[in-house]
């Protein structure tokens, strides 16, 4: 140091002692020169003292810190290491910062707040998981943290020390280490074990704890939990043991005490059932609950206490019947309490009163006999050595022992839970290690202190003793460890005082020797001690008292009163009574007092030396004394111990009344003193307690450097030239390996002269910027002068250029004056001459006009003359010329008769009038047809006749088999047109009965519309009056109750999607964790010895799919009503809900139809398939089966296109009454939706009969090969007619019927004539009349069906009609209100009834939909087999069969479908999924895999092959997740098929034919679509898979740059030289810092960067969604922003200007980034919002209140808990910034208490944002997709 340095000088601050507040502060005024008496001092409230010092009365006060060292995490940061230092420290973290816990070298201070703190969740613990220990601000989670991670590093056993008095916390902060160590060290089994651990707590405080009148829940007992781990650092078990348990509270509680809890909570929950047989009443009526007078705690519930007591009996397994002995045990205690003994008259003896009911109560209770204990609790037995006496004893004895009884049952029952505990904590496994957690009592002193005080100092004294061991250790290791040159550190050691009390002829020797004395007393005692340990220096004797002594102990001098020490270490309870309780017909109360002295203790699962036992003496006097055993558990504890790291936590009491943040300096300096702080802080500054690394030294004190001094590229021996420059004593220094340690108060004076740098450079910076400023302001002025003078001069000039201005526009306006004056007179010339020559010209003109008019008149009369001259001539002409002709002609005519005559008399007579007759029946038959046209959409009872028309052909064949023997005539041709006309009229009345009904509807529907028109019209008045008032009502709050419902609307669907999502990946997990066990199983199974044998169908029997299969077959009409429910909405299917009855009862119904329908139609087929064959025996049988093939087409084309008709009308009156009925837009919307899918079907309709109509023209090429090859063979036979084509299709299938009779009876015709003339002409007469007869039947069958069709439509109008009259009867009854609304309902009820109406006919569509499918699946195989047939037996139409060869080559054109083969599919999901990697589909489509499979399904989809559909799907679904189970730490795995299993689910969506998806398809897209089945089942899979993959996708991206968050956005310069460095303490160098050589792992933001760049690029690769990429990124900057944000609010050291500014720069770099890549709009950068707000909190001004308010408004997206802890961890980095005042954060606080924030500190970490799948149409065309021949995929058939 340098010798002119003065540490006591002007204006330094020092401590003075206080009185009240103990240490006050002071500043030195005058400059203190050494030996002077006085120092000349002046108050913080400006009062002058003069301060006495001397050599041997006051020495010189303590040094105070700079400001900039105060509230520092660590005391042993601190320059000044003093008293007066430490608890400045510790006040101003706890009042103005609101820390409880702070550091001091190895020890955490906690000071217990008196007020839940929002800073132990879930969210804490894991911003503390892995941190190290010097990291972090203080908290108890860091001492856990630490103690498991040294476990986890050094494998070795650990330990932390919980010490304090009553009412510090200590049983809080053992509770949240314990759980810490279960949610960190959670097991990996289901065991459960953390759980167990954890629910010990609420047992062992509800029968330990109890109120004092220092802590609420005080301990009465010590504790020591370890809690044992496997060798992966899991939970697998724990063991507790417990120490001195204060049995004498059961028995007495001082003035505003309680028992302990169990009590209080039994009584408080007597009434429950379960308790009454307990006979328990309020704690106010029993002795041992109401001697503290008040039974009650505030803010605790003891009934709710009880229930939460018995959950965790239940979790440890603890059964339901031994709870309720333990309450019997515990209830049994309290009626002993109130036993009322009475003393006799002679004073030496007592009895129990008369029928005791509590006495009653306690042996019913413990199931003993009342006489024996009513006996023994007034007598006992005096044994000598040869007989045994029975004493009497007096009252006060009797109650003595009745007092010793329950404090031992209670001893003993508290013995066996924790007995208990320790058995459900254990476990089988094999132990690794364990961290132990001591919660013992501090040290005590009151004004009366006995034995438990004595106990209780004496365990202090040890671990006092071992505190300081490891303490000195420690220092000396750091030493060491550094190489520097140390000498010993003298400390205190309390081993004197221990002796005192544990050595030969001690303390406790001497207490256990009086307690075997037969009359020993406490004086007898306190004389032994007296004489023996006087000379001791621990110990001393009262001046006024023989019965105390005074032991002088490391904290404090106590005084222990000697009275009730040897009865209290005795603890004696007679044996009569104990005998009774052993002998109770309850095993729990037997076996409570069983003698287990003898026994072995049982060995615990921790490897820690059991206590040693020793053998059962027979004499009972002879028993271990309380003190005894007290000391061998403590030495026990001590050995655990001294074998494991330790680590301290000392809770102190800020104040006596248990006031929240209130902090009393004399309660705290009594304790620290007491705990060892001081201590610890003694050694530290006995040594080199500050420490700096190089780069920390030479970063903070670079500004005491010359220029010089950096030509170094060293920088450690830069630092050591600058410390030998400027600290002139060596001593004061030490230079280590890695670090500086300097002395005390050497960092203070290094501070100094920081600070007068900075102050001289500040004052040249003052200097230099003043004159800048002066200068900026003379140039100023002389710059406004000149200015002036410009502007004057200007303005003289202006005015000249004005005044020239205006004289010139004078000139200007005379001449444009006089200019206008001599143009207005010439243009007034101009005119008049103008109209002159206008008027002369216009004579001139007309003249003209009437000559030629006179011209144009003659040549039109001569154009008429001459017109008429020439038709005069044409006429005379014609005339003449048809004289002419009329003359040939008749000679012509005459000519023709003659010849006629002539041919009449010949044989060609008979066969002209027949074929006249054959032309006249055509004739006939052509007006039949044009009738059957019209009459032909009725024809839906056609296939239901096939029978009866069958027998009808039959009975025609017989017929024509008789007209074949005799010769046709006309009689019965005749007798047919007369039924036909017949027929006609019955038709042509019908026709107008039907009119006349049509009519009288029509007139009736018109009134009733009229009468509907006119209510409309007063509804429409009413509700004109109604929407008026709403309107005015809601229109006030119309924008803002939008923009609210809508807010609301999005908050709650992505709460709901969230939950859906966190559903989902809660059934991940489970799944996954189901494979996991299917796998250990699997492993298991292997390792089994013997022989096992695999079934061999084992892959049929199992599968690996968890989803149900989609079948078409099982897709019925339900389906159908739930699908278009679903479609229409809930709110517009349940408009009526009679409507929604009808719906469910018709759908049951239409599935029974459906199911008969489907039976019937499997007997048609099977009934087809015998015809079939049948018909393969036989050509006339082939032949029959053909017509009745080619009948029912026509049938079916009939039906078909009458279907469609009526589909055409019902669409036409559906619109009409949409239009006219549109008065809401509910109704509009659903006769909507019901035409689009009447329009859907009617198209499905059309695509069906273009297939009828191929196959029928297939058929009939058929049909014309045959008739071709007849042909052949007639004109073979010499038939000129027989391969005559008929005129139609439908009379080429007649007559191929008929020619197929024919050419049997062939030869038959042609022995009738000889040339065959006459039996062609025959043959074509009989085909005709045949056709004719059947049409003719079918005709008047049609008829029938039509007049009965007509009647019931009849009927049905009547009805309508009748309804309707009813309806209008009621309607005029009801008032005009009720009129409205009745009719209102019944348009209602008509429009729901006309829906299922609709619904009913669209779901007949369907039928014959599918009707017609599987009619043409028998008509194609029909088909190919006469193909087949043909082909064999024609080989003369080879060029047919090339053209069929080519148009099936065109069909064959690759329409962008893959066809495989069943199996190759795990060769195909093996080659796509398994096996593959993203790099190999590089180069090729992006999610190429996911295209192939769905070119796959589209050809499953094809060929109707509904199981191949499922297996390939299911099989793809599997194999997705085995390989991303198998690469579940692969980024770029997870994206590659995140991105697949999307554009799979994408196309599934594109091509199902559904309309919502085909908007944005071209036309060929919407013909690939898929079309027999519906995958929305599937769709729904792969959505839920997809969620599963994203989630999986966040947690591996999350585990990758959570690591480099911290690093890169505060630790890391990004902008060089800002970040500051202050002094670090003990922590900074603890045992927790990375020790490797290359230290810890640094990550910069351009490395982050980096990694978000290479997610992102991978992502984009892999062709993923933008929309889906943008939420993982907007994912991965939450976590950026959370665990940023949790880091700065949990470390004190970030807290500052300079990390604001570096913190901004940052994330202006990563918005930069997200605008580089097109992200900015996925909401990423919203998430930043928090972070660049605290960045901005530590930027702005804090002083004044315009800045709270500034700040108020700015910070919206912290918490308020958020912005005053930022607040009170804002750090100055040097001497010129000021700290935040405590009342400028009141004031923050006070204006932001309206807000409604959250009550957490940090943010969730874990949160997940709800992702969204957004539908992307692929642009891509299937049959362009080309697939690289690298991935093996040749078995794929391009179809």
């Amino acid at each position: 140091m340098a010798s002119e340095y003065n540490p006591y000088c002007k204006f330094t601050r020092v401590w003075i002692p206080d009185p009240d507040e103990v240490w006050k502060a002071a500043e030195i005024t005058r400059d203190y020169k050494e030996g002077e008496p006085v120092l000349h001092l002046q108050l913080e409230d400006g009062t002058p003292l003069e301060y006495q010092v001397g050599p041997k009365s006051n020495a010189l006060p303590f040094l105070k810190n700079p400001d900039i060292l105060v509230g520092e995490n660590d005391l042993t940061a601190l320059s000044y290491l003093h008293e007066p230092a430490v608890l400045h420290n510790l006040r101003v973290r706890f009042l103005e910062s609101n820390n409880i816990y702070t550091y001091c070298g190895i020890v955490l201070v906690a000071i217990n707040p008196y007020e839940q703190l929002q800073i132990y969740g879930e969210e804490v613990i894991t911003a503390y998981s892995g941190q190290n220990m010097g990291d972090m601000d203080p908290h108890i989670f860091a001492v856990a943290e630490e103690a498991y991670k040294q476990m986890a590093r050094d494998e070795k056993n650990q330990s932390i020390i919980v010490s304090g008095e009553s009412g510090a916390g200590k049983t809080v902060s053992a509770k949240y280490a314990m759980r810490y160590f279960a949610t960190v060290g959670g097991s990996s089994s289901d065991a459960n074990v953390e759980e167990k651990v954890l629910a010990s707590n609420p047992i062992m405080e509800a029968i330990g704890n109890a109120k004092t009148t220092r802590n609420d829940n005080s301990s009465r007992f010590g504790k020591y939990i370890q809690i044992v781990f496997s060798k992966h650092y899991h939970i697998i078990g724990a063991n507790m043991r417990t120490y001195l348990l204060e049995k004498s509270r059961v028995v007495f509680q001082a003035e505003d005490e309680r028992n302990y809890h169990i009590f209080y909570q039994l009584c408080a929950s007597a009434s429950l059932p379960e308790f009454e047989d307990l006979s328990l009443a309020s704690a106010e009526d029993f002795t041992y609950t109401s001697l503290g007078e008040n039974i009650f705690i505030e803010g605790v519930n003891d009934a709710e206490d009880l229930r939460r007591t018995r959950e965790a009996f239940t979790l440890l397994g603890i059964k339901e019947s031994s709870q309720s002995s333990i309450f019997k045990i515990v209830a049994s205690i309290l009626h002993l309490g109130n036993v009322e003994i009475i003393s006799e008259r002679d004073g030496e003896s007592c009895h129990v009163a008369r029928k005791d009911v509590h006495l009653e109560h306690f042996c019913r209770l413990l199931g003993v006999e009342l006489k024996q204990v009513e006996h023994w609790l007034c007598h006992r037995k005096l044994a000598t050595a040869s007989e045994t006496y029975l004493k009497k004893m007096s009252s006060q004895q009797a109650q003595n022992a009745r007092d010793a009884l329950a404090k031992h049952i209670y001893a003993r029952l508290f013995d066996w839970i924790v007995e208990h505990i320790n058995r459900a904590l254990q476990t089988s496994a094999k132990q690794h290690s364990f961290i132990g957690v001591l919660d013992i009592y501090g040290f005590e002193t009151f004004e009366v202190n006995s034995f438990e005080q004595f106990c209780i100092n004496y365990a202090n004294e040890k671990l006092q003793q071992q505190f300081n061991s490891h303490v000195f250790k420690l220092e000396q290791d750091e030493y060491m460890k550094e190489e520097i040159c140390w000498t010993r550190i003298d400390f205190y050691d309390n081993q004197p005082c221990i002796d005192l009390i544990e050595a030969r002829l001690g303390i406790l020797d001497l207490l256990d020797e009086e307690c075997k004395v037969p009359k020993g007393t406490d004086q007898n005692w306190a004389q032994k001690l007296y004489k023996q340990n006087s000379s001791s220096a621990h110990f001393q004797k009262p001046r006024m008292s023989n019965t105390s002594f005074i032991i002088i102990h490391f904290a404090d001098k106590v005084e222990y009163q000697c009275e009730g020490f040897l009865e209290k270490n005795r603890d004696t309870v007679y044996e009569e009574q104990i005998n009774i309780l052993k002998a109770s017909q309850f095993p729990l109360v037997a076996d409570l007092f069983q003698d287990k002295d003898g026994a072995a203790s049982k060995p615990s699962k921790v490897n820690v030396r059991a206590l040693k036992t020793v053998p059962k003496v027979p004499n009972k006097e002879h028993r271990k004394t309380v003190g005894h055993q007290f000391r061998s558990s403590l030495h026990l504890l001590m050995d655990t111990l001294n074998a494991t790291t330790p680590h301290y936590v000392r809770c102190i009491k800020p104040n006596d009344f248990k006031e929240a943040f209130s902090f009393d300096s004399r309660r705290a300096v009594q304790q620290l003193r007491a705990c060892g702080v001081l201590e610890t802080i003694r050694i530290s500054a006995a040594g080199y307690p500050s420490r700096w690394t190089y780069p920390d030294f030479f970063s903070r004190y670079r500004v005491l450097m010359k220029k010089s001094d950096f030509t170094s590229a060293d920088k450690k021996q830069v630092c050591r030239n600058l410390l030998e420059t400027l600290v002139k004593e060596p001593d004061m220094f030490q230079f280590g390996k890695t670090k500086i340690f300097f002395r005390a108060g050497q960092v203070a004076y290094l501070e100094k002269l920081r600070t007068d740098r900075f102050r001289s450079a500040c004052i040249k910076i003052q200097k230099t910027v003043r004159g800048w400023l002066q200068r900026i302001r003379y140039r100023k002025i002389r710059a406004a002068a000149v200015g002036l003078q410009r502007y004057g001069r200007g303005y003289l000039a202006r005015r000249y250029a004005e005044l020239l201005r205006q004289n010139r526009a004078a000139l200007i306006c005379q001449k444009q004056y006089r200019m206008v004056r001599e143009r207005r007179r010439y243009l007034r010339t101009r005119r008049a001459v103008v109209t002159i020559q206008a008027f002369t010209r216009g004579m001139f003109t007309r003249r003209i006009y009437w000559e030629f008019l006179l011209h144009h008149k003659a040549m039109v009369i001569q154009k008429h003359v001459r017109g008429w001259l020439q038709r005069t001539r044409y006429r005379r002409q014609r005339d003449a010329a048809v004289t002419i002709q009329c003359a040939f002609r008749r000679t012509q005519a005459k000519r023709q008769l003659k010849q006629l005559k002539i041919e009449a008399r010949s044989a060609e007579h008979l066969k002209n009038l027949n074929t006249g007759m054959e032309n006249k029946i055509v004739q006939l038959q052509r007006k039949m047809d044009e009738q059957s046209k019209e009459y032909r959409s009725q024809n839906e009872q056609l296939l239901s006749t096939n029978s009866a028309l069958g027998s009808e052909v039959a009975k025609l064949q017989k017929e024509l088999q008789v007209m074949r023997s005799h010769k046709p005539d006309g009689g019965q041709v005749v007798a047919l047109q007369q039924e036909v006309e017949a027929l006609q009229e019955a038709l042509q009345e019908a026709q107008a009965q039907r009119k006349r009904m049509e009519e009288e509807h029509g007139s009736e529907k018109l009134s009733l519309a009229q009468r509907v028109e006119e209510l409309e019209k007063e509804n429409a008045v009413l509700k004109t009056e109604k929407d008026e008032l709403n309107r005015r009502i809601q229109q006030q709050a119309k924008n803002s109750a939008e923009e609210a419902s809508s807010a609301s609307l999005q908050t709650e669907l992505d709460q709901e999607r969230e939950r859906y999502q966190n559903l989902l990946k809660e059934f991940s997990r489970l799944e996954q964790r189901y494979d996991n066990l299917k796998e250990e199983m699997s492993l298991n199974k292997q390792f089994h010895p013997g022989h096992h044998r695999n079934p061999s169908n084992q892959s049929s029997l199992e599968s690996d799919s968890n989803y149900p299969s989609v079948s078409t077959s099982e897709v019925g009409d339900t389906e159908d009503s739930i699908q278009q429910v679903d479609e229409m909405g809930l709110e517009k299917a349940a408009m009526d809900i009679s409507l929604f009855m009808k719906l469910q009862k018709r759908v049951r119904e239409l599935e029974t139809e459906r199911k008969r329908l489907q039976l019937n139609l499997d007997k048609m087929e099977e009934l087809a398939k015998r015809k079939g064959s049948d018909a393969r025996r036989t050509s006339d049988v082939e032949n029959a089966d053909l017509a009745y093939n080619n009948l029912k087409r026509q049938e079916l084309e009939s039906e078909n296109k009458k279907l469609k008709n009526d589909l055409n009308d019902l669409r036409k009156t559906i619109a009409e009454r949409a239009t006219q009925d549109g008065a809401t837009g509910e109704l509009q919307d659903s006769y909507n939706l019901l035409l689009g899918q009447l329009k859907a079907a009617g198209e499905e309709l059309d695509a069906r009969k273009e297939e009828v109509l191929i196959l029928r023209t297939q058929i009939v090429s058929s049909v014309q090969q045959q008739e071709q090859s007849v042909r052949t063979e007639g004109e073979a036979d010499g038939g000129p007619d027989g391969g005559a084509e008929p005129a139609d299709k439908e009379e080429a299938l007649k007559a191929y019927h008929g020619l197929s009779e024919s050419k049997n009876g062939l030869q038959d015709w042609a022995r009738l004539n000889e040339d065959g003339e006459l039996g062609l002409a025959y043959q074509g007469l009989k085909r005709v009349s045949r056709l004719l007869e059947a049409q003719l039947q079918n005709q008047a069958r049609r008829h029938r069906d039509e007049l009965e069709a007509l009647n019931t439509q009849i009927e049905l109008l009547k009805d309508d009609l009748e309804k309707k009259q009813e309806h209008l009867n009621n309607i005029s009854s009801l008032s005009p209100e009720a009129r409205v609304e009745y009719t209102v309902q019944q348009e209602l009820n008509r429009l729901s009834n006309e829906n299922l109406n609709l619904k009913e006919l669209l779901e007949k569509l369907e039928k014959n939909e599918r009707k017609l499918k599987k009619q043409l699946r028998i008509y194609m195989k029909k088909v190919q087999e006469l193909e087949a047939s043909l082909a064999a037996t024609q080989n003369r139409t080879k060029h047919e069969l090339t053209r069929q060869v080519t148009l099936q080559r065109k069909e064959k054109d690759f329409e962008g479908m893959l066809e495989y083969v069943k199996e190759d599919e795990a060769r195909l999901i093996k080659t796509l999924i398994t096996d593959i990697r993203p790099g190999s589909v590089s180069a090729t489509v992006p999610c190429l895999p996911a295209y192939i499979l769905f070119m796959c399904i589209r050809h499953a989809d094809y060929v109707n092959d509904d199981q191949k559909v499922v297996s390939l799907l299911t099989s793809t679904i599997n194999a997705i997740k085995k390989v991303l189970k198998r690469n579940n730490d692969d980024f770029e795995m997870m994206s590659f098929w995140l991105a697949n299993t999307s554009r799979l689910l994408h196309c599934l969506k594109q091509y199902s034919g559904e309309e919502a998806f085909m908007t944005q398809n071209t036309a060929k897209q919407n013909e690939h679509c898929l079309k027999n089945f519906d995958l929305a089942e599937y769709r729904q899979i792969l959505s839920d898979l997809s969620i599963q993959i994203y989630q999986q996708l966040i947690k591996v991206a999350e585990g990758i740059i959570q690591p480099m968050i911290v690093s890169a956005m505060l630790e890391s310069e990004s902008i060089p030289s800002l970040a500051g460095v202050k002094p670090m303490g003990y922590r900074n160098r603890s045992s927790s810092m990375d020790t490797d050589a290359d230290g810890p792992t640094s990550y910069t933001l351009q490395g982050l960067i980096r990694q978000l760049a290479q997610f992102n690029g991978t992502m984009r690769d892999h062709g993923m969604d933008p929309e889906i990429a943008g939420q993982v990124v907007r994912q991965l900057f939450h976590l950026i922003n959370a665990v940023t944000l949790n880091n700065l609010l949990l470390r004190k050291d970030v807290c500052s200007w300079s990390t604001g500014m570096q913190l901004r720069y940052n994330t202006s770099q990563l918005e930069e980034w997200l605008r580089a890549n097109n992200l900015f709009q996925s909401k990423a950068a919203a998430t930043l919002e928090p972070i660049i707000q605290a960045a901005q909190l530590l930027q702005v001004k804090k002083k004044t209140s315009q800045d709270a308010e500034a700040i108020c408004s700015l910070c919206t997206a912290l918490t308020v808990q958020q912005i005053v802890k930022i607040l009170n961890l804002y750090t100055p980095l040097n001497e010129f910034e000021e700290r935040v005042t405590v009342s400028f954060i009141r004031n923050i606080q006070s204006n932001l208490q309206e807000r409604n924030d959250p009550p957490q500190l940090l943010m969730d970490t874990k949160h997940t944002f709800p992702v969204l799948f957004p539908y992307t149409p692929s642009a891509l065309s299937l049959e362009g997709m080309h697939i690289p021949a690298s991935l093996g995929l040749d078995f794929l058939i391009r179809v």
